[in-house]
């Protein structure tokens, strides 16, 4: 569960994270095929390459959904609620192996490694249950 120190770290740190959505979506994208190859399965229709169009697409779109979720995060069912109906329904991605853990643990190297010092082991723990929260939300549907 977030607490109200959570929530405001993270929409503290949200600004700087979601104005480079792109860069930092494919980053975490291509970290994670990189650390976790069994990931790529999933994207039998991407180009893997680094730098791709496909990779940058996507990273995308990965960052900016977690972006409507910092503005919802008291409400991160329905806020998600459109892309876990996407993954489960017509992606029929299997939660087990969703690969959301895989990413998350990805994207928080990448906002370390991006943020520096502005990522506190304050904002590391807040984040970590945020992207935790996420997860659950996505996986919900699959119940």
């Amino acid at each position: 569960m977030l607490t109200a120190d959570d929530k405001k770290l993270i929409q503290q740190v949200s600004e700087k994270v979601f104005s480079h959505q792109d860069e930092l979506g494919a980053e975490a994208l291509e970290r994670m095929f990189i650390t976790y190859p069994q990931t790529k399965t999933y994207f039998p229709h991407f180009d893997l390459h680094h730098g791709s169009d496909q990779i940058r697409s996507h990273g995308k779109k990965v960052v900016s959904a977690l972006g409507n979720a910092v503005k919802s995060l008291d409400n991160l069912s329905q806020a998600l609620s459109e892309l876990s109906n996407l993954h489960a329904y017509n992606l029929r991605v299997d939660p087990i192996h969703f690969a959301l853990q895989l990413l998350s643990q990805c994207f928080q190297v990448v906002l370390a490694v991006h943020l520096g010092n502005d990522y506190s082991p304050e904002v590391h723990a807040a984040f970590d249950k945020f992207l935790s929260a996420v997860a659950a939300v996505l996986a919900e549907k699959y119940r």
